[in-house]
């Protein structure tokens, strides 16, 4: 067994920080001057003048490049060719209620890996008041960022925040909806059965998925959401944590 001692600085950052499946730059660039970007290649990767790396422009084409020159703080690029599609969104809005912010940054992370098109980031009864004013909110982009160059994308999601929850559902919720569910513990149609039901019918996958944060959504939460076009579906009698759902559930959308 390895002592934890044994292991090194290098594998530890492998482990604890972003997973670079792919570098993204902004528009244009033909050097990477990102601090992480830069140890990445040169620490995890261990790459050379000469050594080809993947690479994406944010908000377009994925593709290759050419490391010309490495310094200290800036590796410079050449035969840049961008000419690969990023992989299609699913046609999927997720609404959460507002977990623990160091849930959040691990949900937007794997939501943007999986490829959701939006999220909607909402209060709910659980939601504790001092989450809205994390400084963890304002570091989305970079959450967002990770999540793309994991899963070598580069097409950001659409994230917005609701702090007022009953306006939201009443005056926002019906616009979004062609077909939607709500994950709820006890709810009496189960998702397996739900999903038969699409089967049986051939008919699409939900649009909107709506999930609670670590409490869950409390009754009227899930009564308002089902008044405006709601189905609540439960995994089963587990209480699951907010990621572990997240995980389960967007598989289905991935595999469709």
């Amino acid at each position: 067994m390895v002592k934890v001692s044994a292991i090194s600085q290098l594998d530890l950052y492998g482990l604890t920080r972003r997973n670079m499946n792919c570098i993204l730059l902004p528009k244009n660039a033909t050097s990477i001057t990102d601090e992480e970007q830069v140890t990445h290649i040169k620490k995890v990767l261990k790459s050379s003048v000469g050594d080809k790396l993947t690479i994406g422009e944010m908000g377009g084409k994925l593709g290759k490049a050419t490391i010309v020159m490495i310094h200290q703080n800036e590796i410079v690029l050449s035969d840049i060719t961008l000419n690969k599609e990023p992989p299609k969104k699913l046609d999927l809005t997720v609404v959460l209620a507002l977990p623990r912010p160091k849930v959040l940054r691990r949900l937007i992370m794997d939501m943007t890996s999986l490829g959701v098109n939006r999220l909607i980031i909402v209060n709910s009864y659980k939601t504790e008041k001092s989450y809205w004013q994390s400084p963890l909110l304002n570091r989305i982009d970079e959450f967002v960022f990770e999540g793309l160059q994991q899963a070598i994308d580069t097409v950001p999601p659409v994230i917005e925040l609701k702090k007022r929850f009953k306006p939201f559902v009443e005056d926002e919720f019906p616009a979004l909806v062609g077909n939607a569910v709500i994950a709820h513990p006890y709810a009496s149609h189960s998702w397996k059965s739900y999903l038969d039901e699409l089967k049986c019918h051939s008919k699409a996958m939900p649009n909107v998925l709506c999930i609670g944060a670590e409490g869950g959504w409390i009754d009227y939460e899930v009564e308002l959401l089902c008044q405006h076009g709601c189905q609540a579906v439960s995994l089963g009698e587990r209480i699951l944590r907010t990621e572990t759902v997240v995980n389960v559930l967007l598989g289905h959308w991935l595999s469709n």
